[in-house]
């Protein structure tokens, strides 16, 4: 590490700020690290924004954290998955295979929704069937639902295969034929006549997960206990299968940050969020500190008509509104994270190009300047050797400061519903949560955290820049050669 570097990071340290802002980078880096290793790249387009993905999820749940501090009964999210035949049984020239799935269920409350998913059927001639049958603590047994699986199509070739890509997935508590399940079971066994429109009201994973009390159907109690889920996979030929088989149940809270009102993880977002955004400031602030300083090297040394070309185009250009650019090419040019990147370079540079030239006019006029010319040295060396080390620390400040002004940039495009939809960043997950009315309804963990991270990112690069200011101040350091 060279001298002046080693100067620059005990400048930093020496301050509380400082350490601080130190401390929010590495931390901000590793973070950002860990997502580029383990997401794939093209995680927005492929998993964020498809909703599949999520489907297993409860829509709009709190954090699983926010239980600890509410006395509310609370249900846990719970995935039940089996590729496992847990028995085989012959029935005449049919093959029964069952898969079985065991729930403890223990909470107060019945879960927000049950669903079935299976993939992978694969058949050889004809096409099998599957019924799902739930055995209650009580002792009673639900033959809840039936699935045939669609017959081979036209010079369809054995073996066919059914919902390989896509699993089948259903919600039961949805489903006519499980409303009419419930009827009969509660009418045999409670001697209550329950309509469809009355287990509707209800809700059917209440009555599933429940009891009636003294007669009252209004009066319904969550009978704890092992729910024993059986899937059985009939068909007549012996090499058909059946590969995965899943029960959801829905909770009323999810992971770290809860979820979104398509069921996406919003821990998994904010995750990402953060290389994202550390690409967008960096990159920006790069190239801006790159084109400025030059620019402004060059006009404030070479002078003449050079320095009016370059003065009066950073004049033009450091008077246009940012943000309404960046709308309007936004619609011209599409929604795209690069295009943002480049607007913000363009027309952010002209601000450091003009206080340094007027640097540079100061540091021009000095006597080792001067005698670097008299000993024949060009422009370009003097430039570079001479005029740059002067102004570098300033330009590294300013580098430091231009990040988070283009993260917050990108985050106001986003937030107004004009960000790259293929990446999701913390201000596009602002934008949803305020176009789905979460904040008028509650839902704060969607939107305080990527608020947050927006906040606490800013402030992270203000820290250190800051910093800097002993070294950049004229007051505080002498002109150095």
């Amino acid at each position: 590490m060279s001298h002046a570097s080693s100067k620059v990071v005990r400048e930093v340290l020496s301050s509380g700020g400082g350490r601080v802002g130190a401390l929010l980078l590495v931390s901000i880096l590793l973070i950002s690290i860990f997502v580029v290793l383990t997401f794939p790249l093209d995680f927005g387009k492929k998993q964020w924004s498809n909703p599949a993905v999520w489907a297993d999820n409860p829509k709009s749940a709190p954090p699983v954290w926010t239980s600890f501090m509410s006395d509310d009964p609370t249900v846990e999210h719970v995935i039940l998955e089996t590729t496992t035949i847990a028995s085989e049984t012959k029935e005449g020239n049919l093959i029964v295979r069952s898969y079985v799935l065991d729930l403890d269920y223990t909470s107060l409350e019945s879960p927000g929704f049950i669903a079935l998913s299976m993939s992978n059927f694969t058949y050889h001639e004809k096409a099998p069937y599957v019924s799902l049958f739930v055995h209650r603590p009580d002792g009673t047994v639900l033959e809840l639902y039936h699935l045939f699986v669609s017959g081979p199509a036209p010079g369809e070739i054995s073996p066919i295969s059914r919902f390989e890509d896509t699993p089948f997935r259903v919600n039961l508590g949805g489903e006519k034929e499980v409303i009419s399940v419930l009827s009969d079971i509660y009418r045999e066994h409670y001697g209550q006549m329950l309509t469809r429109s009355d287990i509707f009201n209800l809700g059917a994973e209440k009555l599933l997960f429940g009891v009636i009390e003294d007669g009252d159907s209004k009066r319904l109690s969550i009978l704890p206990g092992i729910y024993r889920f059986r899937v059985d996979f009939t068909s007549e030929d012996p090499r058909d299968s059946l590969h995965l088989v899943k029960i959801v149940v829905g909770g009323s809270v999810f992971g770290a940050m809860g979820t979104d009102a398509l069921g996406r993880d919003l821990a998994v977002g904010l995750l990402f969020g953060f290389p994202v955004a550390l690409v967008i400031g960096l990159t920006t602030a790069f190239a801006v500190t790159a084109i400025g300083a030059l620019l402004g090297i060059i006009s404030g040394f070479v002078g003449g008509r050079v320095d009016a070309i370059i003065q009066r185009t950073s004049d033009v250009l450091a008077n246009m509104p940012l943000l309404p650019l960046l709308i309007f090419f936004a619609f011209v040019l599409g929604q795209k994270l690069v295009i943002v990147i480049l607007i913000l370079i363009a027309f952010s540079w002209p601000g450091l190009t003009i206080v340094i030239r007027s640097m540079v006019l100061q540091v021009k006029t000095a006597a080792f300047v001067e005698a670097a010319r008299a000993l024949g040295a060009s422009r370009m060396r003097i430039m570079i050797r001479h005029i740059f080390p002067q102004v570098a620390p300033f330009v590294f400040s300013q580098l430091v400061f231009l990040v988070p002004g283009a993260i917050l940039a990108e985050a106001a495009l986003s937030f107004l519903g004009l960000g790259d939809p293929s990446i999701p960043t913390w201000g596009q997950i602002l934008e949803y949560g305020f176009r789905s009315g979460a904040i008028y309804v509650g839902f704060w963990w969607w939107i305080l955290p990527p608020g947050l991270l927006i906040v606490l990112t800013a402030t992270t690069f203000v820290l250190l820049a800051l910093s800097l200011e002993p070294i950049v101040n004229p007051r505080l350091r002498g002109v150095e050669r």
